[in-house]
Parts: C-alpha cells; sequence; structure tokens
C-alpha cells in the first residue's frame, strides 16, 4: 500500500464535520445569550441523522467546555461518532510529556479512551515542531489517539512535521487551517497542492468565513464582536457581488443557499469542511450542502469572483 492510499483512506467517507468552536465559547460567540446547551444538543443530533459523524473541538474553545458539552452529548446516543481535539503549545508547556497529560485531559472531559485525530492547534515557540511530533508518537503507540493532525502549519512546518511522522512509520492525516471563498491563501501558496501530494487532508476551517459567507449579514446588519472588525462594513459592500453569485447558484441547484453552495465549493476543492452549528436551523443548513455537486463551471465562476472581490 502507498503512503498516499494510507494516508486518505483515513478520511474515507468523510465529506464533512462540525466545528464546535462556538460550544460553551461565551466570549467570541456569546454561549448562553443566543443559544443554550438544549440547541447544542440539537445540533448534534441533526447532524448525527444526516449523516455528520465528525465533531472537531479543543482543549481552549469554552476553556474545556466544549469538549466536555460533546463528551455529555456522545453519552446519549448509540450511533458512532467520531472526535478530533487539539492540543494548544503554550509557551510553557516545555516537554514531550505536556502534551500526552492534556490528552489525557482531553480524553477525560469527552468521556473516551480514545480520540480519531488529535492536531497541534498552532505551530508556537519556543518549542520545535518535532518535539510535539514526537509525542503524537507515544499517544498513536499507547493508543490514545487514531491520527495526527496539526492545524494553522504552513508548507515548511507541515513537512517537518510529515518527516518525523514518518520515521516511525506514522502519516501525517491532516492540516485544519481556514480555507473559504474569501480567504484563499493555502491555494493561492501552494499549501492545498502539497497536501494533495503527500495525502495530507486539508480540514477547511470557518468555510463561510464566520458566517459572512452566509448571506445573512448586509452594509446595514454586520457581525458582531470580534467578527465585526475583521468583516467590517466597507468589506461586506465589497463581497456583494459575491453573495449575489452564491445566490444564484443556489437557485439553479433546487434553491439551495449561498451557505450550502459556499460550503459545497470547499469540497469540491478536495477539502473538508468543518462548518459551526449553533442552532438546530444552522445544522439543517450545513447539511443542505451534502449529496449534489457544483459543476466544474460553477467552481470556475465563484473562483474568478472571489478573486474580483478580493482584489483591491
Amino acid at each position: 500500500m502507498s503512503d498516499q492510499h494510507a494516508q486518505t483512506s483515513f478520511f474515507d467517507n468523510v465529506t464533512m464535520g462540525i466545528g464546535a468552536w462556538a460550544w460553551g465559547d461565551r466570549l467570541t460567540w456569546g454561549y448562553g445569550r443566543g443559544y443554550q446547551l438544549a440547541d447544542l444538543r440539537a445540533v448534534f443530533e441533526t447532524s448525527l441523522a444526516a449523516g455528520i459523524r465528525l465533531f472537531d473541538t479543543a482543549e481552549v474553545y469554552g476553556q474545556g467546555q466544549s469538549e466536555t458539552i460533546l463528551g455529555q452529548f456522545i453519552k446519549t446516543t448509540e450511533q458512532p461518532v467520531e472526535i478530533a481535539t487539539k492540543f494548544m503549545p503554550f509557551p510553557w508547556r516545555l516537554t514531550r510529556g505536556t502534551l500526552l497529560k492534556a490528552l489525557r485531559g482531553s480524553l477525560r472531559r469527552l468521556g473516551v479512551s480514545q480520540v480519531k485525530l488529535y492536531q497541534v492547534h498552532m505551530p508556537l515557540p519556543p518549542m520545535n515542531i518535532e518535539t510535539w511530533m514526537e509525542a503524537m508518537v507515544e499517544a498513536v503507540q499507547a493508543g490514545l489517539i487514531q491520527g495526527v493532525g496539526v492545524s494553522n502549519y504552513d508548507s515548511d512546518q507541515m513537512r517537518r512535521a510529515y518527516d518525523r511522522l514518518m520515521r516511525d512509520g506514522i502519516p501525517l492525516a491532516s492540516n485544519q487551517v481556514e480555507y473559504n471563498l474569501l480567504n484563499r491563501k493555502v491555494e493561492k501558496n501552494g499549501l492545498l497542492k502539497q497536501c494533495e501530494e503527500l495525502g495530507i487532508k486539508v480540514i477547511a476551517y470557518s468555510p463561510l468565513a464566520m458566517g459572512v459567507l452566509s448571506g445573512k449579514y448586509s452594509p446595514d446588519n454586520l457581525p458582531g464582536g470580534v467578527r465585526g472588525g475583521r468583516y467590517n462594513q466597507r468589506f461586506v459592500q465589497k463581497i456583494l457581488p459575491m453573495l449575489d453569485l452564491l445566490k444564484k447558484i443556489g437557485n439553479d441547484h433546487a434553491g439551495k443557499t449561498p451557505a450550502q453552495v459556499a460550503i459545497n465549493w470547499t469540497i469540491c476543492k478536495g477539502t473538508l469542511p468543518i462548518p459551526g452549528a449553533k442552532t438546530q436551523s444552522q445544522a439543517d443548513q450545513n447539511a443542505g450542502a451534502l449529496n449534489w455537486r457544483l459543476s466544474d463551471e460553477e467552481v470556475a465562476w465563484l473562483d474568478a469572483m472571489s478573486d474580483q472581490v478580493l482584489q483591491d
């Protein structure tokens, strides 16, 4: 079996996951105000009913609350659930053992003995990439994790992680990066192509640009909190032609929403999107991006519009 085949098969039959950053997060997403635990339970159940099994979380989401909430939900279902979570390499974590300790903390909050995917959340100093990959090897060998991923790694960092893992015959399963029609950096700089060549799956977080591509915002109705600073009035005004095109293409596919078209675009690009969901309606919307496909021509139209609205 080739390395590429071995790595690609890690995500066989997984087209989409659900991002659980907002689960328990009050600061960025306002957990407890606009949505509650019951809403998240509906997201979980609706996603499973739609055949979405992968849930992506992290030890820092909601200061551990996201993992705890997901763990509560897992106990209530007989259906298989696949978990991806993340280790944050804080500057005070100075030994390989801190990764294994953090992993055991995540497993305890999740109430499971193993997760499908464990990812280094970002490449922070002072510890080098190889040290964390050596700890990941230990975690695989101990049966605590099935696969190893990284997040927010550039091409050189990812290659170092890949090379260190392969010394022990362990493939790098994934690199989780921001990727959407308003941020195609990984496509333009060659990271997406490098992942294809090495058999590493790109997990696309924020496929809706934190909700901006859903079409629910306008220059007069901007996203709140930290999102409003990033996607300000001028930016939302500039991307209106993109939102119009998403709407038009969706109408040509039996009334798919702009969000469903935007997520489908990331799937057509060969990535595994993990849109967030705080409510049942958002979970339904995410699921509606599955089981159909944009044409090559439609993907090209969206690419061209993306280039156009982002050029200035």
